[in-house]
């Protein structure tokens, strides 16, 4: 396990990450509690499961999250796309449920870049971009006494180093903690 988890998170702002997994909910939740302003959440109208806002109350002010309710990928990525080029969000969240090809990749990418804004595709196992920033895998790590602890795992990084952290979410001081091996 590698010590530099502070070298690779906080996810970069004007590019485009994604993260896969059980925990990439999670991911997201403390990326947007991480960043100042506003994080829009994009979300495919088909989906089941609805994001409730209050939900994010220990990471992030529910005031400062957007919804946007898409009718398929390919609106989504139009939303998320604008969204980041205008730059008056600092995090876009997208729910994908398709791979993203090249092409609407490296628009995306383009579009944080121009905005400042930072883009999150959470994605399905093996769904991966090549344009993407950063890949995280995050998993859920079991510790009977902390029910936030999870495992991410840095498998893509197109600057910097790759690695895995166990990590728990701090709720009283609102920030996330590297799990020491000391503790093991």
């Amino acid at each position: 396990m590698s010590d530099d988890l502070p070298a690779a998170f906080p996810i970069k702002r004007g590019r485009v990450h994604e993260a896969q997994g059980p925990g990439a909910w999670s991911f997201a939740a403390i990326s947007a509690g991480l960043m100042d302003g506003v994080t829009l959440w994009c979300q495919e109208s088909w989906h089941s499961e609805q994001l409730n806002p209050q939900g994010l109350l220990g990471f992030v002010d529910p005031a400062s999250v957007l919804l946007a309710k898409a009718r398929d990928q390919a609106e989504l990525l139009a939303i998320a796309e604008e969204s980041l080029r205008d730059g008056a969000v600092s995090l876009v969240v997208m729910e994908l449920s398709r791979p993203l090809n090249l092409t609407a990749g490296r628009r995306l990418q383009l579009a944080a870049k121009t905005g400042r804004s930072t883009g999150l595709c959470l994605i399905a196992d093996a769904a991966g971009s090549a344009a993407a920033e950063t890949r995280w895998r995050c998993d859920p790590a079991f510790d009977a006494k902390d029910w936030t602890r999870q495992r991410w795992s840095l498998t893509k990084n197109k600057s910097g180093i790759l690695g895995a952290w166990d990590v728990r979410w701090n709720w009283a001081a609102r920030r996330l903690c590297v799990v020491s091996s000391v503790r093991e």
